[in-house]
């Protein structure tokens, strides 16, 4: 299990603080990082943590490693991408990074058989049990995020009538064991179906972002499958594009 601090691990609490300090030490490429020991000091973590967050920084490109001589900021180090589509981020943790006092509305939460879509995407027989949840996120109680979310039903074991859906799906499956640490993603650009923008009063605020995510636990499992409409004019992602 991995410890948590909050609503984020240790790992990333450090990685974001490495980061930090890239930035505001002003490091650019081929500068040397702190050494593993300096880091350990630093922000009083452990060395497996730092040593996990410095991999992570690796593994995005932001520093890389030279044997027996420490790590040193890449090219791309030095360019700053706010909101990463590379990073597996919640709803939450998107709209809180971008300075959004965040708020939700849980529209509907359902039991129901798995069609074909969500059967294909979860990996899972078509009309399994699934829990579906449609809610709205705001930032600053603006509606900014339209989330639909399907789950398989074991996932989530008790009533869901007793369940607050409000808060992080994440988290919840995270409790029952399901530790969703990436996802297979596409990003287009869309209408809210018409039924919502009528039922909900979302008319006239397109388009949007439509993410189409399937969540992945540590071994591999299909987890989470679901679809967050962001609204485009207020939320957008970034990419470094690398050779």
């Amino acid at each position: 299990m991995v410890e948590t601090t909050g609503h984020e691990s240790v790992v990333d609490r450090v990685y974001h603080q490495i980061r930090g300090l890239i930035v505001s030490a002003g490091l650019k490429p081929g500068d040397q990082l702190p050494t593993e020991s300096e880091l350990v000091d630093l922000y009083g973590a452990s060395r497996s943590t730092v040593r996990e967050s410095l991999r992570l920084l690796e593994q995005e490109g932001t520093v890389h490693a030279v044997q027996g001589h420490g790590r040193f900021i890449s090219a791309s180090g030095a360019l700053r991408v706010e909101r990463p589509m590379t990073k597996y981020e919640s709803i939450t943790e998107v709209l809180t990074g971008l300075g959004y006092r965040v708020t939700s509305a849980v529209l509907e939460v359902t039991l129901g058989n798995a069609n074909e879509e969500e059967a294909q995407a979860l990996e899972i027989e078509p009309g399994a049990e699934v829990i579906r949840l449609l809610r709205i996120r705001y930032g600053d109680e603006r509606p900014l995020v339209v989330s639909a979310n399907t789950v398989p039903r074991l996932a989530l074991p008790g009533p869901i009538n007793h369940r607050d859906w409000s808060g992080s799906l994440t988290e919840a499956l995270a409790a029952h064991g399901h530790y969703v640490n990436s996802a297979l993603a596409t990003i287009s650009a869309v209408q809210l179906p018409e039924e919502w923008e009528q039922k909900y009063n979302l008319e006239g605020l397109g388009p949007w972002l439509l993410g189409t995510e399937v969540g992945l636990t540590r071994n591999n499992t299909r987890i989470l499958y679901a679809k967050d409409f962001h609204l485009g004019s207020e939320i957008t992602f970034s990419v470094v594009r690398r050779r």
